[in-house]
């Protein structure tokens, strides 16, 4: 499994559409920007067949000190970023054997 960072997406989708990579950074950059503004107003992102993101708030709970169990530490209530995968990529992500990951 690899890791695919920014850089080498861009790379790709520059070669396989024959764009400057500083035109692919640009639109891949303020998709990027404008996702996290969504995101930060509270909005629900949803693109049909690859996934939803939406904002959930976790509850506090206790958690533990796996070195130090009779210490509890408190963690507080916080938003998060939910991703629900489309149903396209589910179907492709399921159809992986188990070693590929």
């Amino acid at each position: 499994m690899a890791t695919i960072t920014k850089k080498k997406l861009i790379q790709v989708i520059s070669s396989s559409r024959q764009l400057h990579p500083n035109e692919v950074r640009g639109v891949i950059q303020a998709f990027l920007d404008a996702m996290t503004d969504c995101l930060a107003k509270g909005d629900r992102l949803e693109f049909r067949d690859f996934g939803v993101f939406e904002l959930v708030q976790r509850k506090q709970k206790v958690g533990r000190n796996p070195k130090r169990a009779n210490v509890s530490i408190v963690i507080p209530a916080h938003t998060a970023v939910k991703f629900i995968p489309g149903k396209k990529m589910k179907e492709m992500v399921e159809k992986l054997p188990p070693q590929q990951i």
